[in-house]
């Protein structure tokens, strides 16, 4: 069921309308601290959806939620769970977006 939920919710994490987008990233924080570690079978999947665009969006209020996620996600959530999937973005990222997660991996 996990799954199912979370796989209809990444759509909504990049979705190409800025207000959608905003609010399920500022959804996600607020989901972090209630799931914990419960999301680690769906981590792998909801990282790059969360940090993809997001990260690097010149809309200061998906930036700041996008920022916010890492942050709750680091707060909340074992940094074991964390490390593969931040190492295997930050390969690929560009620009502020490899900059902030290469600091979270610091």
């Amino acid at each position: 069921v996990l799954f199912q939920i979370f796989d209809a919710f990444k759509s909504r994490l990049h979705d190409s309308n800025s207000k959608v987008n905003q609010v399920a990233l500022e959804t996600m924080h607020k989901m972090i601290p209630l799931l914990k570690d419960n999301l680690s079978p769906v981590i792998n999947m909801l990282i790059p959806a969360m940090v993809d665009n997001n990260l690097n969006s010149k809309n200061p209020g998906i930036y700041a939620a996008a920022t916010n996620v890492i942050q709750a996600l680091c707060q909340h959530l074992d940094n074991s769970l964390l490390l593969q999937p931040f190492c295997t973005k930050a390969q690929f990222l560009s620009g502020k977006a490899k900059q902030d997660l290469t600091e979270r991996l610091a």
